[in-house]
């Protein structure tokens, strides 16, 4: 009699325990998530990683990669004289570039919302496709016309490959390991404006029966279209699903993912209507977007026409292009080591703060320098850079950590796709008639920068205090409460008062 009695009691205890830890972490503002506590938990943790970083995570900064060089080409092309020799106006390229945006931007949710359906792998394949096709069209335009035509397609078929990609991500990686994969992966953005630069220095030296800049589109393109054909037979469904992993991994790997959302198994798979009303509803998602918004007119706009900034320093075409990689190297290893440590501290805020205030210091040096002092601009541009990738992969990874139910987190990455409305902001202030020296967009956006710095300040308090107004629901409830809270579907997901939101 006296055994049950005892296991009452220490079921009270743990109760009471995880009670007190629930209380505690909503006041302190400590989110939970999946973290490894024993010395073998740990190792198992890292092992499984590393088998995700081999073979889940390549392919998808690849194709990433090549996303990037396929939407920053026409700063290259126009480098080697796309617009002149087509007989076309030079705003050709804003205009273009900012219609890109208004199929892009709006498509976002519908994509991601049909890749959920149809399979997250199988999607980022068709629409990796749909893109590598796109982008050899790019070879063969002849008119105005068509060269706007050809980036509304683009922007349809891009539109749900990031936040279709992260969510995808975020299936396989716990919440504190996965700003630094999306980090990987959004790094390759940047690294594609290196490398992108570097080819377009290779191919503007070849001399054959086309223009120069239509071997850029037709080797892009047709890089994309092979590993696109790759996608669906080596990317998996799932973790439960992956062929690389043996049975005991794919378990391990499944079952922490269900500890770091606290979600049900079955809904890593599926996207309900619930999902949807409770995703356009979502406070939090609102309430960082336009800070997303104003801080992505540097990665999305800015870097589009960064080629034709620096070649308004004074240097040739393909100098311009090769000029660009040094710049967007640094920009990606400050990305990592920013990401790496917002995952290690499990911090958010402070990080993306300081990544823009990097951008405003760049941007301000390149305004105040003269336009003669061109190594001090280039300068200038090198620390512009430095900041410029930080902000919007690391908003990524907060959102998908505080969004637990993964069905809601794909709908919710989908509209804060809407964060690339700041690429058409950049590609209309970015005109060639404020060349060269290009003070009046730098200026514009250092001031659009700012506002952003102060919004997602304010944002970080918002999370804080409703983390104190539910820490304050906790405290007069009962253990049964408690507990009932955590397991009914009265609130959803990170509604729930137990739900701890990250700062």
């Amino acid at each position: 009699m006296l055994k049950p009695e005892k296991s009452l009691e220490t079921s009270t205890a743990v109760e009471f325990a995880d009670a007190t830890t629930i209380q505690e972490d909503l006041s302190r503002s400590k989110a939970g998530g999946y973290v490894p506590l024993t010395a073998d938990e740990k190792r198992q943790s890292r092992a499984l990683n590393r088998k995700l970083d081999l073979f889940v995570l390549p392919i998808c900064v690849l194709i990433y990669l090549l996303n990037g060089l396929d939407r920053s080409n026409l700063g290259n092309a126009q480098t080697a004289g796309f617009t002149k020799d087509l007989g076309i106006p030079a705003d050709t390229i804003n205009t273009a570039s900012s219609l890109f945006f208004c199929t892009f931007v709006p498509f976002q949710p519908i994509s991601v919302a049909v890749g959920k359906r149809l399979g997250q792998a199988r999607w980022l394949a068709i629409i990796s496709t749909g893109w590598g096709i796109l982008t050899l069209a790019h070879a063969f335009v002849k008119t105005k016309g068509q060269v706007i035509a050809v980036r509304l397609l683009i922007g349809i078929f891009e539109a749900g490959f990031y936040p279709t990609c992260v969510s995808y991500l975020s299936t396989f990686y716990p919440r504190f390991d996965l700003a630094y994969r999306i980090a990987l992966f959004y790094g390759s953005y940047a690294v594609a404006g290196a490398f992108g630069g570097l080819i377009a220095y290779g191919t503007f030296h070849i001399k054959g029966a086309l223009y120069s800049w239509q071997y850029l589109f037709i080797i892009e393109g047709s890089l994309t279209l092979i590993v696109a054909c790759i996608t669906p037979f080596w990317l998996s469904a799932g973790p439960k699903d992956a062929w690389f992993l043996n049975e005991h991994d794919r378990e391990y790997a499944e079952h922490r993912m269900v500890l770091d959302s606290a979600a049900n198994r079955d809904s890593t798979y599926k996207l309900t209507k619930r999902d949807l009303v409770e995703g356009v509803l979502d406070w939090k998602l609102w309430g960082v977007l336009w800070c997303n918004i104003l801080a992505s007119i540097a990665p999305q706009g800015f870097t589009i026409f960064f080629p034709l900034v620096v070649k308004g320093l004074g240097y040739s075409g393909a100098t311009a292009n090769l000029m660009t990689v040094p710049p967007y190297l640094v920009g990606t290893i400050v990305l990592l080591c920013v990401a790496k440590s917002s995952d290690h501290f499990h911090e958010r805020t402070i990080h993306i703060l300081s990544g823009i205030s990097v951008v405003v210091i760049g941007l301000i040096l390149d305004i105040v320098l003269p336009l003669s002092n061109v190594h001090a601009r280039y300068g200038g541009l090198v620390v512009l850079l430095a900041g410029t990738f930080v902000a919007a992969p690391i908003t990524v990874a907060w959102l998908a950590g505080n969004t637990p139910e993964p069905g809601k987190r794909t709908f919710i990455l989908g509209l804060n796709g809407w964060g690339n409305l700041g690429g058409i902001i950049g590609s209309e202030l970015y005109n060639p008639r404020y060349g060269p020296d290009y003070r009046f967009p730098l200026k514009v956006t250092a001031g659009l920068i700012g506002v952003a710095w102060l919004g997602y300040a304010a944002y970080h308090f918002e999370l804080r205090l409703v983390n104190r107004w539910k820490a304050g629901k906790v405290a007069r409830m009962t253990l049964e409460e408690i507990e009932d809270e955590r397991v009914n579907d009265v609130r959803y997901a990170d509604r729930k008062y137990t739900f701890v939101y990250s700062l």
